[in-house]
């Protein structure tokens, strides 16, 4: 019988709509936490409707991200259900998240300082947009404006062309990993202490923390870093070159590796050209290496130099769509994609496993507000 998920146990109260807050409760609510789902009456999460497609009336989105919760509305301006919910959190909680609109929780009582007055060792984590100072800290903020304003798309694709948005939200599932990350940190201390704490995060910081790289490469050389669609700043080949029927990347991280590569290449003259002996020659005449890979590459086939760079032992891939992914082996090996309880809509599962097991798809999305009746706090307001 498999063990029970590591986190069992413990009880959250999701304040949290879109996708990071949601994201981050769903990688506990995987990995066994309890996690109540706190949503508007009028609608709720608005991720809800954020279609088409729908799946059982709900889009993708909210499908992906809210598995293996439960679900209550709570009218926030009624006076009853902010106490019943104060009053649950109280009761049951060892874990808020929150990213509703800067002020909204403090203005309903709902806020880490009063709810951690009355309970200490509740863990309450805020995730904001811009964090919890300056002169932003009220606005709020979606993922393609943090990826705009921390940095991310002045360096994401084609130089001279218009800005790209990375394709997955990766500031708002950042921000909910960062949250988790903070999260369990603070389970561990309060193990040993009783004492919980508040913790915190933002669309914001977790932008700037993917910049980190290139953060250092700017404070080093004063140089802004500029984009380079596939390429990476510090290493040369390593981008992807066009076949003549698709796309392949290379990825010659090291001197031997590029020396395998030039003999892969049926090229081996360049080990010896000064302009390529170094990683740092080659990253300095780059236009130039990269200008005469890609006219060797164009002359076969993807699959001709997937066989020709296995064979050599240089790192490659081809570029895949997703239903190309989904129908690889290696997807299929790996387990990722879970049968859902009931219905016919697998999803993704986390990319972790414990003693050799992904936590478990237990309970579809949940329906709004499904678990008001459970609620013996919520029925007793609405009584």
């Amino acid at each position: 019988m498999p063990a029970a998920p590591p986190l069992t146990g413990l009880v959250m109260i999701e304040m949290g709509t879109s996708v990071a807050a949601p994201i981050g409760a769903q990688i506990l609510a995987e990995m066994g936490v309890e996690v109540i789902k706190v949503e508007n009456p009028r609608g709720g999460d608005d991720a809800r409707s954020w279609g088409p497609p729908f799946v059982d009336g709900m889009a993708p989105t909210f499908y992906a991200i809210n598995r293996n919760k439960r679900s209550i509305t709570v009218d926030f301006k009624d006076p009853a259900q902010c106490a019943a919910l104060r009053r649950l959190i109280i009761e049951r909680a060892d874990i808020v998240l929150q990213n509703l609109r800067p002020g909204v929780v403090e203005s309903y009582g709902l806020d880490a300082e009063t709810l951690r007055a009355e309970k200490p060792s509740l863990i309450y984590c805020n995730l904001s947009a811009f964090g919890s100072a300056g002169p932003l800290k009220s606005k709020p903020g979606y993922d393609p404006l943090l990826q705009a304003f921390g940095g991310i798309m002045s360096v994401t694709g084609e130089e001279g062309g218009a800005p790209v948005r990375v394709g997955p939200s990766i500031v708002d599932q950042g921000a909910g990993m960062w949250a988790v990350i903070g999260i369990l940190g603070a389970l561990h201390r309060r193990t040993s202490t009783g004492e919980g704490c508040i913790v915190a995060t933002s669309l914001y910081e977790t932008a700037l923390g993917w910049m980190t790289m290139h953060t250092a490469g700017y404070l080093a050389s004063n140089r802004v870093p500029r984009r380079i669609g596939s390429e990476n700043a510090g290493i040369a080949p390593y981008k992807a070159f066009e076949a003549n029927d698709g796309w392949i990347v290379i990825a010659a991280g090291n001197d031997g590796l590029f020396a395998r590569l030039a003999v892969a290449l049926s090229c081996p003259d360049w080990i010896a050209d000064a302009r390529f002996v170094t990683n740092p020659e080659r990253v300095k005449n780059r236009e130039a290496l990269n200008a005469q890979v890609a006219e060797v590459v164009k002359s076969q086939s993807v699959q001709h130099w997937t066989a020709k760079l296995e064979a050599a032992g240089v790192p490659h891939a081809p570029m895949l769509t997703l239903d190309q992914v989904l129908a690889h082996p290696q997807f299929e090996a790996v387990g990722m994609l879970q049968q859902p309880p009931a219905g016919d809509m697998p999803l993704l599962g986390l990319p972790i496993q414990f003693d050799g097991e992904r936590p478990p798809y237990r309970s579809l999305p949940p329906v709004l507000g499904e678990a008001n009746a459970t609620m013996m706090p919520l029925s007793e307001a609405k009584a």
